[in-house]
């Protein structure tokens, strides 16, 4: 996982960081081609709030539909554990991601500034909410 974090992010999560998802207030999901892990999402839930807290799939798996469907996934999942809301933050540059989750449903619900660390200056998060 902090191999197709680092290879599809400039400021990926530290691999002991993606291991401290793997607890009881996370689900982490995978997508594979064969035995080959192309994609992952990581949810954290806390009774009725879930937060998306990464998503990711490998540079030369994207564009077949994957992000979706472990969007989706995930969002049953925060569901089925009877979720209200559905939190997650992302780049202001990240217009792809952000299509993906207003297709979904997410409203961009405010902004954090010069929170994310780029080569230049800070970037922007946007954060987005999605109501159950």
């Amino acid at each position: 996982m902090a191999l197709i974090a680092a290879s599809a992010h400039s400021h990926p999560m530290s691999e002991s960081t993606i291991k401290s998802c793997f607890g009881p207030l996370y689900t982490c999901l995978g997508v594979y081609e064969g035995d080959e892990l192309c994609g992952f999402a990581i949810l954290h839930q806390i009774f009725e709030d879930a937060t998306l807290m990464d998503i990711c799939v490998e540079l030369k798996h994207q564009g077949k539909g994957y992000g979706k469907a472990l969007l989706d996934t995930v969002i049953r999942q925060a569901q089925a554990k009877e979720a209200e809301t559905f939190m997650l933050e992302v780049r202001e540059s990240g217009v792809g991601a952000r299509a993906l989750y207003v297709k979904a449903g997410f409203e961009q619900s405010g902004v954090r500034k010069a929170y994310y660390k780029t080569a230049g200056e800070p970037e922007d998060a946007i954060l987005m909410t999605l109501t159950f």
